[in-house]
């Protein structure tokens, strides 16, 4: 099946690992030219060596201002971007008793704000070629996770800010969409003391008895990104083994 997107230029943030990393591997394997970014530019340039000649490591704090706007211009140097996947994010998680300011602005500020700097940094090219998809990264904690106020409240803001982004530029020829996976086997969660644990509960309890793999997620993002999603947008998409 040809997804229509061969020589496009993606830009993947928090794509040094992770759901990220998978989901630049998947666009370059569809022909695309992709803007690896994280803060961590080490990582950046592990996943770019993969990507056979068709990834760029781009080093960018996306919660500042002057920062992502010289990543949007190193990027524009592969060609008009036309996919930006809002990925970046992490946890810190504690009770909201115990919850410092510092544990909320981090975790908000990356994925909330961070999403909003990109968009605004690069819908304007893509309303004026007339084509682009926006992806962004929500989980299925926006229903509400113990221990996740900070978390929960950033992925589900992010899907009311794909819906607002949708309606504003659906007539410009660029969808908003938004991917919620459930627990994914990422080196995150390996490395967490009770991984055994958590890996055995999701099994007991998920419908399809399995932790998600990154590849699970790209393969919808990449979708989303392609053609053939032309006619979705504003749109919420689990891949979370049917677990809600």
């Amino acid at each position: 099946m040809d997804l229509g997107l061969k020589n496009k230029v993606a830009l993947v943030t928090g794509a040094g690992n992770g759901i990220g990393a998978a989901i630049a591997r998947a666009l370059a394997a569809e022909g695309v030219h992709v803007a690896v970014v994280d803060i961590n530019i080490e990582a950046a340039e592990r996943v770019t060596s993969q990507l056979r000649e068709r990834g760029t490591a781009i080093r960018c704090d996306i919660t500042d201002e002057a920062q992502v706007a010289a990543m949007a211009e190193s990027a524009a140097s592969l060609g008009p971007v036309g996919i930006l996947v809002n990925n970046a994010g992490f946890t810190r998680d504690t009770r909201i008793t115990k919850m410092t300011l510092g544990e909320w602005d981090a975790v908000v500020d990356v994925i909330l704000k961070g999403a909003f700097l990109c968009a605004r940094a690069l819908m304007p090219a893509m309303i004026e070629a007339g084509w682009g998809r926006i992806i962004n990264i929500s989980s299925r904690a926006h229903l509400g996770n113990r221990g996740q106020a900070n978390y929960s409240a950033a992925k589900a803001g992010l899907i009311g800010f794909t819906r607002a982004l949708s309606l504003e530029n659906a007539r410009h020829g660029v969808t908003v969409n938004a991917v919620a996976p459930g627990l994914i086997d990422t080196e995150m969660v390996r490395a967490l003391p009770h991984y055994e644990s958590v890996r055995s509960s999701v099994e007991k309890n998920t419908p399809i008895p399995r932790m998600g793999r990154p590849e699970d997620v790209a393969d919808l993002v990449v979708f989303l990104a392609s053609e053939r999603a032309s006619y979705i947008t504003g749109d919420l998409m689990h891949v979370s083994g049917g677990r809600y």
